[in-house]
C-alpha cells in the first residue's frame, strides 16, 4: 500500500504509473503499435491468403471426387456391359455349341441309320445270293436226273440264242 503524496517518488504506486507511461511512450516514440499493426496486419493478410489458397484447394478436391466419381461410375457402367455382353457371348457359345452337338449327333445317328440300312441290304443280297445258289443246285440235280444229253444241248443252244439276240 502507497504512504504519503501520491505525486511522490516514495509512493510506490506513482512510481509504477510513472514507469508504465515512460514505458509506453518509448513505444510509441520507436514506432512499437505501427510495427505490431503492421505485423498483424501482415499476418492476417498471411492467414487471409492461406485461406483463399486452402479454399482453392478444397474446390479443386471437390472437382476431383466428382470426377472420379463420374470416372468410377463409367467404369462400372463400362464392367456392366462387359459382363452382358460376354454373358451374351457365353449364351451365344452355348447355343452354337448345343447346335454343333446336335448336328454331330443328327450326322452319327444318320450315319449309323445308313450302316444299318446298307448292313441290311447286305443280308438281304447275300440271303437273295444264297437262296438263288441253293435254288440253281437244287435245278442242276432236278435237271440232271430228268434230262438227257440231247436235251441239254438243245437247251443249250436255245440260250445262247437268246443271249445272241439280245446283245445284238
Amino acid at each position: 500500500m502507497a504512504t504519503g503524496p501520491f505525486f511522490s517518488l516514495d509512493n510506490t504506486d506513482f512510481v509504477v504509473l510513472l514507469g508504465f507511461l515512460i514505458f509506453v511512450g518509448v513505444l510509441l516514440y520507436f514506432g512499437v503499435p505501427k510495427l505490431i499493426t503492421s505485423k498483424l496486419d501482415a499476418r492476417a493478410e498471411e492467414i487471409r491468403n492461406e485461406l483463399d489458397e486452402a479454399r482453392t484447394m478444397r474446390e479443386d478436391a471437390q472437382s476431383l471426387l466428382a470426377e472420379f466419381e463420374k470416372r468410377k461410375e463409367e467404369v462400372s457402367d463400362q464392367a456392366a456391359s462387359i459382363v452382358a455382353a460376354a454373358k451374351s457371348e457365353g449364351e451365344s457359345a452355348l447355343a452354337a455349341a448345343k447346335a454343333d452337338l446336335e448336328a454331330t449327333m443328327a450326322r452319327r445317328l444318320n450315319a449309323a441309320t445308313e450302316q444299318i440300312a446298307s448292313a441290311e441290304q447286305a443280308a438281304v443280297r447275300e440271303v437273295r445270293d444264297r437262296a438263288v445258289a441253293v435254288a440253281v443246285k437244287a435245278a442242276a440235280e432236278v435237271i440232271a436226273q430228268k434230262m438227257n444229253a440231247t436235251q441239254a444241248d438243245a437247251l443249250i443252244d436255245k440260250a445262247i440264242a437268246e443271249v445272241k439276240g439280245k446283245l445284238h
